[in-house]
């Protein structure tokens, strides 16, 4: 049984040597009161590993090269608005999951962004360990400066694993994030037309 146990730790080892996630994972599970060795969690630490290189895969995404310069030169200048984009992250004080809907909005002032670009540049900010105060404004601010648009709304509406899980285990819970620039700011119609817009459902 011993020479079994050994002969299982040398071949994690091997296994692992090149993924330092993957042996720090297998660490991980040691101090849990776990056996990394036992046939249930045998790869764990190898799909851990690629899991959370997935969740966090923003961090090397560069924002120019996914919006690819899908900028357009158009002659509007009413609101546009994509709603309901779908947002999963990893909180960074217990990484854990949350999830949610983001709503992004914003007037041009002579160039548009591409549409399908929206849900893809909340994916770069929402691909990390985040806070959804700081993703919120990340959406914002960098659509502001791609476009400079005369004002740009974002509100994200997420569950927090953090408080359904653990903490306060609170399992109706949601979080309402906002960013407001320019004339979402400045213009509390503009404000209220948009919160409107993405209440009603389709």
């Amino acid at each position: 049984m011993r020479r079994n146990s050994r002969s299982a730790r040398r071949s994690e080892s091997r296994s692992t040597k090149l993924d330092p996630v993957a042996v720090a994972m297998r660490k991980v599970l040691r101090e849990l009161g776990e056996d990394p060795g036992r046939e249930g969690l045998a790869r764990t630490p190898e799909r851990v590993a690629n899991s959370l290189r997935f969740l966090t895969r923003g961090y090397h995404q560069d924002v120019n090269k996914v919006l690819n310069d899908a900028f357009f030169h158009v002659a509007y200048d009413e609101m546009v608005i994509v709603k309901d984009i779908e947002v999963f992250s990893l909180c960074e004080h217990h990484l854990l999951p949350f999830f949610g809907r983001c709503h992004v909005a914003y007037i041009p002032n002579k160039r548009v962004i591409g549409l399908s670009k929206i849900p893809r540049l909340v994916d770069v900010f929402a691909r990390r360990l985040q806070v959804q105060e700081r993703l919120t404004n990340q959406i914002a601010a960098t659509i502001m400066e791609m476009i400079a648009p005369q004002g740009v709304g974002v509100v994200i509406e997420a569950r927090h694993l953090c408080m359904v899980m653990r903490g306060v285990e609170k399992q109706n819970s949601v979080a309402v994030t906002s960013a407001m620039l320019g004339v979402f700011r400045a213009k509390e119609q503009t404000r209220a037309e948009f919160l409107r817009l993405i209440r009603e459902r389709a």
